[in-house]
């Protein structure tokens, strides 16, 4: 078993909370400032989060480089299964011949170019956040060592053009490496936070991007059905939205997207159906009464209905059900009724159901009304 798996293993109550990327670069932007003036490289720093607390910070390595000091710090994410643990997070300062502070990214750390993101297009995607962090102990440096010449911060990740391959950067317009992020300083284990943010701003690329219909599925399988159904549209159109539908829907109705089509399986789909916009496993189980009663609905005999009664998963009903177009059809548009209601919003929705080996179990499309003579809710 992997460290990974160990860690979610444990119970919620006794897990670590670690350190943001954006924590990190901030504390070694403060060693390596203190180790350029003084010429000597503190073993720890601590620095105030935005959480409110304070947090030391080990330097793990550093380097003298041509006019600067180089600092290294491990990225600690705690308990919480991040694609930045353990992650090196340096930070480079330099003396500048130019007046003031100035911040970019280097090596492993992205550079936006979409817009719509909290970072204009060309700069380095280090977040609103952790800038002002990072600018903030760079100030405090500088007017305490009373300086009278510029220095030059530069964020690098050097395996971070790797570990981006994890994320959805490169979706989101983000090239070349991870974001530096963060809004508490902190990573709460198993936290949703981050995920939501990513859902957001490839919303908000999306709208900037001229997209005028998005395509929202619940992860990487039910993409890649959605992309073979709708092969026109651009990468932008796609927001894999995890379990949070609701979440989505409603960014999507606060950006004024006039279209929105749902792609996923029967799992979490049928949560969507009975009105679930939360669909994690342990948010909400499968309701088998539920899908016996839509069944009732369209016809469907009580030999079959018993079936999908004793049936195991969502999955194992679709298997039941498999070529019952009508099923399928009310169940898509209870979900397309569902979604319309939540967000509240003039828009076009539409939802198509799959099965684990890529069969389009049916769809119901272009619903922009409620139809409370169809609208099945228990």
């Amino acid at each position: 078993m992997n460290e990974q798996s160990k860690r979610t293993k444990k119970d919620p109550s006794e897990m670590r909370h670690g350190y943001t990327t954006g924590s990190c670069a901030t504390a070694m932007t403060k060693a390596a400032l203190q180790g350029l003036v003084t010429g000597k490289v503190p073993e720890e720093v601590t620095i105030y989060l935005p959480v409110g607390k304070y947090a030391t910070f080990k330097v793990s390595a550093f380097e003298v480089v041509d006019g600067g000091v180089m600092c290294e710090t491990i990225k600690d994410a705690g308990d919480d299964p991040d694609a930045t643990h353990k992650a090196r997070i340096q930070s480079t300062v330099y003396y500048s011949n130019e007046e003031g502070i100035h911040l970019d990214g280097g090596i492993g750390v992205g550079r936006v170019t979409k817009p719509g993101l909290p970072v204009p297009v060309g700069q380095a995607a280090i977040n609103p956040v952790p800038r002002k962090m990072i600018l903030g102990v760079a100030q405090e440096g500088y007017d305490y060592y009373q300086l009278n010449r510029g220095i030059n911060v530069v964020i690098s990740v050097p395996d971070g053009e790797e570990i981006a391959k994890k994320t959805l950067n490169g979706r989101l317009g983000i090239i070349g490496g991870i974001s530096i992020l963060g809004t508490r300083g902190t990573v709460v284990p198993f936290s949703s936070s981050a995920f939501m943010a990513s859902i957001a701003q490839a919303i908000s690329v999306a709208k900037e991007a001229g997209c005028d219909h998005l395509v929202i599925t619940t992860g990487g399988r039910s993409e890649k059905f959605a992309l073979k159904q709708y092969p026109h549209l651009p990468e932008e159109a796609f927001i894999e939205m995890g379990d949070f539908i609701g979440f989505t829907l409603k960014n999507i109705a606060r950006k004024k997207i006039p279209k929105v089509s749902l792609v996923g399986m029967m799992g979490k789909f049928s949560k969507l159906a009975r009105g679930v916009m939360m669909v994690h496993s342990k948010s909400a189980p499968i309701s088998f009464e539920f899908l016996a009663e839509m069944a009732n609905r369209v016809g469907v005999d009580e030999k079959t209905q018993q079936e999908i009664l004793q049936a195991n998963t969502a999955s194992q009903v679709g298997e039941i059900l498999q070529g019952n177009d009508a099923f399928f059809e009310a169940l898509s548009k209870n979900c397309c009724y569902y979604a319309l209601n939540h967000m509240n919003a003039e828009i076009e929705v539409s939802t198509s159901l799959y099965a684990m080996n890529g069969d389009c179990l049916g769809k119901a499309e272009n619903i922009d009304k409620l139809d409370e003579n169809d609208w099945y809710r228990g």
